[in-house]
C-alpha cells in the first residue's frame, strides 16, 4: 500500500501531464477553430443577402469575389487601416455611437448592384443575440436579414434564427417619409403600431423578451451607420477602400 505522500505526488503528476496535454491540444486546434469561426461569419453575411450554402469552397469563393470589408465611424468616414475582422462587436455596442468602430460589408451582386451589410449585436432572454442586416443601395430598404443566438428557448425566442422570422424583414424600411431614422420594429401581432407596416415585423409568440431584444438591437446598431450612408448618397464619387 502506497503512502499518502506517494498518492499526492502521483495525483499531482497526473494533473500536470493532463494539463500540458490539454494546453498543447488547445493551441494545436486554435487555427482550425479560428478558421471555422471566420467561415461561419462569412456564411451568415452571405445569408443576409439571400445566398445560402453550407459548402466551404462555395462560401469562400463567393465571399472573396463579392464582399468588400471596411470599417467606418458615425461621422461618415472610412477608418483607415482598421480591420473588420479584428473588431469585437460586443465591445463596440456598449460605447457611445461617436466612439464606435463600425464594421461594414459591401456585397456586389448582379449588374454591379451593391448591398450594405450591417452587423448587429444585442441581448435576448438568456444571452447574446446577433446577426446581419443587408440594406439596398437606397440605404433604406432591407434586402435581407440573418439572426442567431446563444441560448434562447427552442420553439420560442430561438425562432429568430429561422427563415419565417427573418424573411419578414425583406422589403421593410428603416427611414420615414421625411428620411428620419425610425428603424424596423419587432412588434406583437396584436399590438397597435403607428408607423406603418413598412416599419414593422411580427414578434415571436411566446418570445416577447427575445423579440424586444431584436427590436432594441436593430435601433442601437443600425443608426450609427447613417452618417456613412449619407456621405455615400451625397457623393457620386465616394471613395471606397480596396477589398481586403
Amino acid at each position: 500500500m502506497h503512502s499518502n505522500s506517494y498518492t499526492l505526488l502521483y495525483a499531482a503528476a497526473i494533473s500536470v501531464v493532463t494539463a500540458v496535454i490539454l494546453a498543447v491540444t488547445s493551441e494545436g486546434l486554435k487555427p482550425l477553430q479560428e478558421a471555422n469561426v471566420a467561415l461561419d461569419t462569412k456564411k451568415n453575411i452571405l445569408r443576409s443577402v439571400r445566398i445560402a450554402s453550407d459548402d466551404r469552397a462555395t462560401i469562400e469563393q463567393t465571399y472573396n469575389a463579392n464582399v468588400q470589408e471596411m470599417v467606418v465611424n458615425s461621422a461618415g468616414e472610412v477608418v483607415p487601416d482598421a480591420s473588420a475582422k479584428a473588431i469585437r462587436l460586443k465591445d463596440q455596442v456598449n460605447k457611445t455611437p461617436g466612439e464606435r468602430l463600425l464594421p461594414l460589408y459591401v456585397y456586389t451582386g448582379e449588374a454591379g448592384k451593391k448591398y450594405y451589410v450591417v452587423p448587429v449585436y444585442g441581448v435576448g432572454l438568456w444571452g447574446p443575440i446577433w446577426g446581419y442586416v443587408a440594406l439596398e443601395d437606397d440605404f433604406n430598404t432591407v434586402y435581407g436579414a440573418f439572426f442567431d443566438h446563444k441560448g434562447e428557448t427552442p420553439g420560442l425566442g430561438a425562432e429568430i434564427s429561422e427563415k419565417p422570422f427573418q424573411e419578414q424583414f425583406q422589403g421593410k424600411e428603416i427611414l420615414s417619409d421625411q428620411d428620419q431614422f425610425v428603424s424596423v420594429h419587432v412588434v406583437k401581432p396584436a399590438d397597435k403600431f403607428d408607423l406603418g407596416t413598412e416599419h414593422r415585423v411580427d414578434g415571436i409568440s411566446g418570445g416577447t423578451i427575445t423579440s424586444r431584444g431584436v427590436d432594441a438591437m436593430l435601433k442601437n446598431c443600425i443608426e450609427p451607420y447613417l452618417g456613412y450612408f449619407e456621405s455615400v448618397k451625397s457623393s457620386t464619387g465616394a471613395v471606397m477602400p480596396e477589398p481586403k
